[in-house]
């Protein structure tokens, strides 16, 4: 078998066949196992928004060039399925939840339907952004 970027003794009409399917093949195989790039996120998202989660995601999973890519994508499937107030409201209920104080204004979002359905809502595209991506 001939390695197709080394010389073939069989001739250059072959051996350019042989070039030409190897780099197809290959990249095919990338096709298949790089994540597609996501389109760019709507302009309703700012910057720091989209930076600040990338920067968790990656400190969460990693600090790799693919997992850069990877968690791009992921939050440019979420901006493209989430508009940004509602994004913003659900990061909002989950950061009160974080709180540690028992004062009534956070349990509202702990205990509210209104809240659940806000973080469940981000929580589904999240997951969907993860078969995407991940």
């Amino acid at each position: 078998m001939t390695h197709p970027f080394t010389e073939d003794r069989r001739g250059s009409g072959t051996r350019a066949a042989g070039r030409a399917g190897a780099l197809f093949l290959g990249a095919a195989l990338l096709w298949h196992v790089l994540p597609l790039p996501a389109a760019a996120a709507p302009a309703d998202y700012p910057t720091e928004v989209l930076a600040e989660y990338v920067l968790g995601c990656m400190a969460a999973n990693g600090q790799t060039p693919e997992i850069l890519r990877r968690c791009s994508c992921s939050i440019d499937y979420i901006a493209g399925r989430l508009p940004y107030d509602q994004y913003v409201e659900a990061e909002t209920v989950l950061r009160m939840r974080q709180e540690k104080s028992g004062k009534d204004q956070f349990v509202m979002f702990r205990s509210s339907t209104w809240a659940q359905e806000m973080v469940d809502r981000l929580r589904r595209v999240q997951v969907e952004a993860d078969r995407k991506c991940f």
